[in-house]
This record gives C-alpha cells, sequence and structure tokens, in this order.
C-alpha cells in the first residue's frame, strides 16, 4: 500500500474543500480533510492520488465494497433500460424482486410486506406511521442516545446528541425516552437484576409505565439492536427476550432499527436474529443497495396489509436503479458475504482484544461481526471517556493511510466492507496501532 506522502490534504483535495465551503452547508459533519476520487473493494483513492484503507464504508454502507463490478453492472443494465418510473402508480420487475428478496429473509414468522423508501430516516417515519395507523395507537418507547434520523419525525425518536435537536422545536409529541442497556456505563441502579438489559426494562414497565405512559397507549417501541451512533452499544443477553415478553404483554409493536445493523452487518442478516427475537416492524437502509439511496421497512403482513391507498407512498423510494442494486447487493450476501462478516468480524475482535491489552487508553472493545467499537478511557478504573484521544487516534489513522470515524462520546467506530479479507485487517491493524500509541503520548499522564 503507497501511504500518503505529504501532509494531508494535498492541493487539489484543499483547492476542493475551499469550494466546497462556499457551498455547501455548514451543517455536515466532516471529521477530516479526505476527497475521494475513486474506490474499489476496501481501498480508496483521493483526487492528489493517495490511497487509503477504508474501515467506514461511508458509514457502514458500501456493504460490497467499493464499485463491487457486479453492484455497477446491475446498475448500468437497469439504467439503459430506464432510470425512474414511480412505483408508487406503476410496477416494475426491480422493485417487485427486491421486496420478494427482503421478504424471504424476514426475521420473523409468518408473512411479510414491504414498503419502500430513499433512506433510513424515511424508513423510521414510515414504521412510526403504520405503527399508529395498525394500533390506533398514539405514543411510542425510544431510547437515549440513539439516532434514528434527522428529519423532524425520525429526530423525534433520536437522542444522540441536543445539536442535532437545538432550535428545532417542537417534534412530534408522544415519544418517550428511557436509558439503553449499556452495562459499561449503567445509568439505572442494577442492583437486584444478574441482566442490565432486564433492569432496564423493569424500569419501562415498572416506572415509565406506572408514572407517565399508560402502556395501552404505546403503539410501539423503537430500538436499535446495537445502539450504533451512540457508541457501538452492544446490549446484554436478557435485553431483547424481556423486551419481546414486555412488548406481547401489553400488545404494543417491537420495530427494531436495522438501518446500520442489518443486511449482514453484524454476521447475520439482522442483529436482532443474535438473540432469538422477532421483531414486528425492520427498518433498513444503508447497505442495503452498496451505496444506492434505498430504504425499506418490512413488516408483519398483518400489520402492513391494513394501509389502504394513499396511506403512505414515496415517488422516488424504490427506485428501478437503486433496487437493481439491491438485488445484486442482496445476492452477495446471501452468496457469502454474510458469511465472510462473521468470520472476519470474529478475528478482528480477537485482533483488537489483543491490542487493547497493549493500550491503557482503551477501556473496552465490543461488537458482532464487522460493526466493532473501540472505547478510549482517561483511566480504566473511573471509565472517563477520552474523546480527544479518539478524535487523535482518528486524525493520525487518517495521515498514516486509514479512514475510521468515531461515534458516541469517545468510541471508535470499525465498520470495513463485507468483503474484507484477511491480509487488509493485517494491513490496517499496525497503523491503527501506531495510530493509538501516538495519540496516548500526546494525551496520557
Amino acid at each position: 500500500m503507497s501511504t500518503p506522502p505529504q501532509v494531508l490534504p494535498g492541493p487539489k483535495a484543499h483547492a476542493l474543500i475551499e469550494r466546497d465551503a462556499q457551498v455547501l452547508s455548514p451543517s455536515y459533519t466532516r471529521g477530516y480533510p479526505f476527497v475521494i476520487d475513486r474506490g474499489s473493494g476496501s481501498r480508496v483513492w483521493d483526487v492528489d492520488g493517495n490511497e487509503f484503507i477504508d474501515f467506514t464504508t461511508g458509514i457502514a454502507v458500501t456493504a460490497t465494497g467499493h464499485a463491487h463490478p457486479n453492484v455497477v453492472k446491475a446498475i448500468q443494465e437497469q439504467a439503459e433500460r430506464f432510470i425512474h418510473m414511480s412505483g408508487t402508480d406503476f410496477y416494475y420487475p426491480a422493485q417487485i424482486e427486491m421486496a420478494e428478496r427482503l421478504c424471504s429473509v424476514a426475521p420473523f414468522s409468518g408473512d411479510a410486506m414491504v414498503f419502500f423508501g430513499n433512506s433510513g430516516a424515511e424508513a423510521i417515519e414510515a414504521a412510526a406511521k403504520l405503527a399508529r395507523y395498525y394500533t390506533e395507537r398514539p405514543r411510542f418507547i425510544a431510547f437515549l442516545r440513539a439516532f434514528h434520523g434527522r428529519t423532524m419525525g425520525a429526530l423525534s425518536f433520536t437522542a444522540s446528541k441536543y445539536v442535532q435537536r437545538k432550535d428545532v422545536f417542537p417534534l412530534v409529541p408522544g415519544i418517550t425516552h428511557v436509558p439503553y442497556p449499556d452495562a459499561y456505563r449503567p445509568i439505572l441502579n442494577p442492583a437486584g437484576f444478574e441482566d442490565y438489559g432486564e433492569r432496564v426494562v423493569d424500569y419501562i414497565e415498572n416506572v415509565i409505565f406506572q408514572t407517565e405512559v399508560p402502556p395501552t397507549e404505546v403503539a410501539g417501541i423503537l430500538v436499535e439492536p446495537i445502539q450504533g451512533e451512540g457508541g457501538y452499544i452492544v446490549p446484554p443477553d436478557g435485553f431483547f427476550p424481556a423486551l419481546r415478553r414486555l412488548c406481547d404483554k401489553y400488545e404494543i409493536l417491537l420495530i427494531v432499527d436495522e438501518v446500520q445493523t442489518g443486511m449482514g452487518r453484524t454476521g447475520k442478516w439482522w442483529a436482532v436474529e443474535h438473540w432469538g427475537v422477532e421483531p414486528d416492524i425492520v427498518c433498513t437502509a444503508k447497505g442495503i443497495a452498496s451505496g444506492m439511496p434505498l430504504s425499506a421497512i418490512i413488516a408483519r403482513r398483518e400489520i402492513m396489509s391494513t394501509w389502504v391507498p394513499g396511506a403512505h407512498a414515496s415517488t422516488f423510494g424504490g427506485n428501478p436503479v437503486s433496487c437493481a442494486a439491491g438485488v445484486a447487493t442482496f445476492d452477495l450476501l446471501k452468496g457469502g458475504l454474510i458469511d465472510n462478516a462473521a468470520q472476519m468480524g470474529a478475528y478482528l475482535l480477537d485482533k483488537l482484544q489483543d491490542v487493547a491489552q497493549r493500550h491503557p487508553s482503551i477501556g473496552q472493545v465490543r461488537g458482532k461481526g464487522l460493526m466493532i467499537g473501540t472505547e478510549f478511557v482517561q483511566n480504566r478504573e473511573t471509565r472517563k471517556p477520552a474523546q480527544q484521544l479518539r478524535d487523535r487516534v482518528v486524525d493520525y489513522a487518517f495521515q498514516a493511510g486509514l479512514l475510521l470515524l468515531g461515534c458516541g462520546t469517545s468510541t471508535l467506530r470499525i465498520v470495513p466492507p463485507l468483503n474484507v479479507d484477511q491480509a487488509t485487517i493485517d494491513e490496517a491493524l499496525p497503523i491503527l496501532e501506531h495510530a493509538i500509541a501516538h495519540a496516548e503520548e500526546d494525551l496520557l499522564d
């Protein structure tokens, strides 16, 4: 691999960043000055010709790697036939084929139906609308530090960072947030419970339902199987079974946000499958079409079939080119990439645990499949977050040729494409460890 030869950004990238600042919204959260020119598999090149290993995958979007030839071919062939015909008003094969594939892997028993959108936020909006429509109930339960999108409805469920909500109130009413079961940083007193996830569910039933929200008014509980933007938090094993029992008891829909965790990212089609729990509605996007804009909700037939024509629609949702890319992506995932994600994820997690033994700034390494978080702390005993150190790790890795992103307060997210190989992981790990060592030299006492 050719690592960047000069301090970044290079001259071409610098010029483009200056132009960008004049015309694009400052609301975008650019972490460092990378300007992509092209990509292939796990590799990307910037406009100055510098090569990088990409362990961001466009925030877990390019599941099959950059420009996978099967996906590119599917896009080209569909674009040559026709680029758009609204699936709201007419029919076309690609949309039907993609829906059939998603229904075939729905993580619940019985028949499924699909509604297509363009983004994760649209999927959340559709799921919430369907839940209210079906149950005729007005309220929802969501979780602190959750991220579900930034449109007004999705933002109402989001409780990740206050900057996302600042100065845009009022939001959609009727959404109550409770702690997510982060056993590394518990908010609730876990005494009396062997499993912190069960403690959180007990809090919902015996505090929230008894004091603030009548359970008979709750349409759904929206939850990420692994909290993404909140810090790649993996819940305790008792959480989802207890949550499913709670939903069944009060006839509440369990809605899982698999926008980042789904489509094979964790080594299974859906992250919720790790806990053997069946949801009622699944929201998916990101890795569904290898970078083409596409999202979907997959719901039990008895729920979605209650919608009448015109109850919900999207002009661009299920675009034929995006669906063609989705079909190609699905077939690649089914054909071996999900298995590879499980195998390479276990390998990478094991190697990162070794790295953690050598670096006192690493408080915890966690994840499933190729969705791995490394949390940095100032002190392992106090677990005080080390956000500045995490950010410096990201910057040093970029300068050395490895693209990474943060999440949560002080967590580093590591999300390679699902077709990453062991050789690429072995090449990336020394870069990452050198960046960690450099950051520790700068900031740890």
